[in-house]
């Protein structure tokens, strides 16, 4: 595959962006609590290839931890996260992350041939695979 560029939106449709996206570079899954509880399947970009559109006045964040290097970004209305964004040296600096979730033009069929990389981050060790990823 090579580039190609997604819409996407929040379920209501208040939030919606576009992202250049190379589904034949991986995606990723995660077990850490955050990543747990929302189910999270996401791929990573740099922030250029991302463009929210629209609704930024319904845009809310959430960080878990102080501090915290991610911002996950939801819609206010109906409380679909559509990206997080943050700085990570380990990974090439700033990135955002995309909710695969929310590709309002993603065909089944691309998302099956999407390569998954899984993230230990249950342990902080993200660079890792966990031992057990049938449940993410």
């Amino acid at each position: 595959m090579s580039k190609k560029t997604y819409q996407g939106s929040c379920h209501c449709g208040k939030l919606r962006f576009e992202a250049d996206l190379d589904l034949a570079a991986g995606t990723g899954k995660c077990n850490c609590s955050y990543c747990w509880k929302v189910r999270a399947w996401t791929i990573g970009i740099k922030p250029d290839a991302f463009r929210l559109l629209s609704g930024k006045e319904n845009a809310r964040e959430y960080g878990f931890r102080e501090g915290s290097v991610n911002h996950h970004v939801f819609c206010n209305h109906c409380g679909i996260r559509i990206y997080t964004y943050g700085y990570v040296e380990q990974i090439g600096g700033e990135f955002v992350s995309v909710a695969l979730s929310t590709l309002d033009n993603l065909s089944p069929a691309e998302l099956l041939a999407a390569p998954v990389s899984y993230m230990n981050g249950r342990a902080d060790d993200w660079f890792h695979v966990p031992a057990e990823t049938r449940h993410l």
